[in-house]
């Protein structure tokens, strides 16, 4: 699964490959055709339309490619599955932005918390426990930082997406 932004709209493709030639769009089924011209250009065909794309590149930071369909400039945001999670999460996998939150992935109770408030981090140290479908889930830090505040307390119960530990 991908999702795709197009001028600030938002696209659920389900595809094996972001690259396939069918698959759905928002639980509709498409279909292209697409044939190779050169490096970086390709000549679609969508419901008996048209299209010429070129390739302008890909920003890897920002995670959007840069087109141009039909003459006209496009850009089409690109997120995996990977990194539709780490966003629910609350991390952030672009190089250089800071990770303000970490969220909780899943509804569940808070067994412990090893981070306190204060404690500098490093990526993949262990901050919190929560326990869910009865076993028990390391929750890791996202990169380095300083743990500015914990939201939950052992004992407590979480909702998925809940804001458990802030940074600074």
């Amino acid at each position: 699964m991908y999702q795709a932004t197009v001028n600030d709209r938002k696209f659920t493709v389900e595809t094996e490959d972001i690259s396939a030639t069918k698959g759905q769009i928002d639980g509709q089924a498409f279909g292209l055709d697409v044939l190779k011209m050169q490096a970086g250009m390709w000549h679609v065909i969508r419901d008996n339309r048209s299209y010429t794309v070129i390739s302008e590149g890909f920003d890897d930071e920002n995670r959007v490619w840069k087109l141009t369909i039909n003459g006209k400039p496009v850009q089409v945001g690109v997120k995996n599955k990977m990194e539709l999670l780490m966003e629910q999460l609350g991390l952030n996998t672009s190089a250089g932005k800071k990770v303000n939150d970490l969220k909780a992935p899943m509804p569940g109770l808070v067994l412990r918390s090893v981070a306190q408030e204060g404690d500098t981090v490093k990526k993949g140290d262990t901050l919190l426990v929560l326990e869910a479908m009865k076993m028990e889930n390391t929750i890791k830090s996202p990169g380095e930082g300083t743990v500015q505040k914990i939201m939950v307390q052992p004992g407590q119960a979480v909702e998925k997406g809940q804001v458990l530990i802030t940074f600074r």
